[in-house]
Formats: C-alpha cells, structure tokens, sequence
C-alpha cells in the first residue's frame, strides 16, 4: 500500500522519531577505561548497563549480561556525555553573517541549526545550554530533538536575550533610524522593572527554560562599549525575582566589572564571560556562589578573527581585540581564586563542533584535566540544576555515555576526537563515525 504524498512528512517523522528511541534490548558497553567524575578518579576496565533511557548497572571489570547488545570500545575511555553550557545552536559566524540578517528568513536559520545540532552531538556534547537565539528557534529545535525527529543535544533554552534599548540584546544596534523600531519587553528589550516582569512572563509563556541577561555591552554588535553597564540592579532584582517564580535559573553575560558586581548582587546564577572581572567581582563570586562560565574559545576566536580585513564591522572588529585576549587570564584568576567554574564556549562564535577545544584552553590556564573535565559533567549539570540525571557515569542517570582513545588526563586534547557516543540510550557515532538515529 502506498503512503498519500501529504501524508510523507508524517510518515518520515514517525519513522526518525521510532530510529532514535532507545532499544527495550539492554545495551552494554565494555570500557576500557571509565571516567568517574564524582570522585575524580580515572578507573579501569568498566561494564556500563543501559536500559531504555537510563544507565541501570555499571560494574567493574568485563561483565557479560545475557540477551543484551554489546558494544566492545576496547581500551577506550568511556565519560559521561559532556555538557555546553553556553552554546547558540541557531547561528554561526560568518563574514556574512551581518548582512545575512536582512536576507535570510527565520527558518534559513533553523534549518541550518539542525546541522549545528547534529555536529555538536557527535562531538560528544549531548546537552546544552541555548543562551540566545531569534525568534525562539532554539526552543523548536529543541521541541524536534526530544521529537526524535532530528538528532542533537538535548538543549536548555533561554529563547530571546532580556536586555535594554541599545544594549548587548538588543538586535537593531546598527540599523538605520527607520528599521530600528522601538524593541519592547515582548521582544526581550526592557526599561525599568515592570518591563522586567514582563519580559520574563513572556518567556515562560513560549515555553523557555532559564532566562539569559545581557547586563553589560558585548563583543558582537555594533554599539560602541564591550564593558559598561546596561541594565540597573533594580532591573536585575526584578528580572531574578520573576525568574526564580517560574522556576527559572539566570545567566548573565557580563564583562565589565560593574555589570558583573551588579548581576551577582542581583542573584543571578552565572556569569558568563567576566572579561573585566575585578579581585573585588571574583570574591563576590565565591562569596553568593554564583557560577562562572568562562567561554575561553570565544575569546580566542573573535581575537583571531578581527584581524582579518573586513570579516567583523570595525566597531566589532575593535571590540574583539581588546576583549579576545584578557578572557584565558581572567578563567585562571577565577580558578585560583576558588570560584565555581562550568565549562561554555560561546558557540556560534567560532563554528560549532570545535566545543572540545575549551578543554585544552582551561588546561592552559592551570586548571587540571580532570577539574576541566569535571566543568563539562559534574559542575554542568549542578548548574543546570540537573545532577539527578546528568554529570556521570551512575545507575539511575540518563544513558549519556561518550568515549575517545587513550587517556584524555594525560593528553586533554584527545576530547577534540570522540569515536563514541550514546545519549538517552541510543547510540549516535561508533567507531568514529555517525550512526543511522
């Protein structure tokens, strides 16, 4: 019998969505190693048993599970699936990509992030925080992945950037007087706290899962300060208390020291970037326990970019060289100063699946491997407010589970090249290569 042409699409999503869900067969993969990041302790060869969604046994040593699908990696070194927690899966950097904005339609832009997505996942990254999209495609890219219509991360959205007129979130920087508009709360652009509420609530009701801030200027549009301040503490007071009414947690990019003071005084959760972060910022960090989120590759990247003739506007260009360089200094301050690290890398800045790169840029500031290691799984998922299913290698966590050769503490660049990678059970790249889901 034939499928009626209209009813393809359907047809094709029902088949995707069945590929990705997780085999009632036990699936069992034999370690070489196994990487138990609660502990810090690199362990030897290691059973993990995965049962639907959920990792249901790990045991030591080679066991045999009858009736179950076993996958042998070897010698290998299994770790939990890493997490991102700073990625923007709806766009990615471009020569073009300022001028691409008045061409491309929302959906060029979510098409494409399928590709993003697909690429982030087999790089080993199997969840993700979204800070920042238009049009909230992040939230439709995510709804498609938990679909199984398409593969990739499982994604934390915060949909839009909350911010003020003419400030980091605010898209029209740049624009001609008669395409700026007047950008309002329902678009994420806020003045005083009452627009704070809104903005927040408007959120919630287009199914985001934390809010994102942008309390100080940026690197990527075409206003004139990377530093200062751009939103109140009385706005960020507000933009907190209605978050944490719809259960939201708040990350706020932040370079300048003074956005940075008041986003912490504000209580939000995490401060992402901190460029300009001062002694005084990072005691304030320890002291509220506010997590920083360093996105070194970000850094590295725009300060290579803007010496390229023409490839960011000068205004951005200018930005990035003063900003790209101080970012790696300001992640080994923190660290010695003992304020809570989670791995992010700004993706979208520098093309996506490179997130592994951070590894060795944190390495490079002074954080040891497994500390580094431990930002993108146990510190992670404590921030997401998710160690109850993420982080590590347990009985009763999701079935996330990713593997790359050798011993990525003695050489942290092997997370750069994983041959292995499983989320929720299914396994998505083996042997190096992508599999059908």
């Amino acid at each position: 019998m034939r499928t009626p042409l209209a009813a393809l699409p359907f047809a094709l999503a029902a088949t995707l969505a069945q590929a990705a869900a997780p085999s009632a067969t036990p699936v069992v993969l034999h370690c070489g190693h196994l990487l138990d990041t609660t502990n810090g302790k690199l362990l030897g060869a290691t059973t993990v048993i995965a049962e639907g969604s959920r990792i249901k046994e790990v045991r030591s040593g080679r066991a045999d599970v009858p009736g179950a699908r076993v996958i042998d990696l070897g010698e290998a070194t299994c770790l939990p699936g890493l997490i991102d927690s700073h990625t923007h899966l709806t766009s990615e950097t471009s020569p073009t990509g300022f001028t691409d904005q008045f061409r491309w339609n929302t959906a060029d832009y979510a098409i494409r992030s399928t590709v993003y997505a697909r690429r982030t996942l087999e790089a080993g990254f199997t969840t993700v925080r979204n800070l920042g999209d238009g049009a909230n495609a992040s939230i439709a890219l995510r709804n498609a992945i938990n679909a199984g219509i398409v593969p990739g991360p499982r994604i934390f959205s915060a949909g839009g950037a909350i911010g003020s007129t003419g400030g980091h979130a605010d898209d029209t920087d740049g624009y001609r007087a008669d395409l700026q508009g007047d950008p309002h709360a329902k678009d994420g652009i806020i003045n005083g706290a009452d627009d704070a509420w809104k903005a927040v609530r408007q959120h919630y009701k287009d199914g985001a899962d934390l809010i994102k801030i942008m309390p100080s200027g940026g690197v990527l549009d075409e206003s004139s300060s990377v530093d200062n301040a751009q939103l109140t503490l009385e706005e960020i007071k507000a933009v907190v208390a209605a978050a944490h009414d719809y259960g939201f947690t708040v990350a706020a990019h932040a370079h300048g020291a003074e956005a940075i003071r008041r986003a912490v005084l504000g209580g939000v959760d995490s401060i992402e970037h901190g460029t300009f972060m001062s002694d005084a910022d990072l005691k304030l960090l320890k002291e509220h326990g506010t997590w920083y989120v360093p996105t070194i590759s970000a850094g590295k990247y725009v300060a290579d970019k803007a010496g390229v003739p023409g490839y960011y506007p000068p205004q951005v260009a200018a930005k990035a060289k003063q900003v790209g360089p101080l970012i790696q200094a300001t992640a080994a301050r923190a660290y010695k100063a003992g304020v809570r690290i989670a791995f992010g890398t700004d993706a979208a800045v520098y093309p996506h699946g490179q997130n592994a790169k951070e590894f060795a840029y944190m390495v490079e500031a002074g954080m040891p491997p497994m500390y580094a290691l431990q930002a993108a799984t146990t510190h992670a998922a404590e921030l997401l407010k998710k160690s109850q299913d993420l982080g590590s290698v347990e009985a009763g966590k999701l079935a996330d589970v990713i593997a790359v050769a050798g011993n990525p503490l003695e050489d942290i660049a092997r997370m750069q090249q994983v041959d292995f990678v499983m989320k929720d059970g299914v396994v998505y790249k083996q042997d190096g290569h992508a599999t059908s889901p």
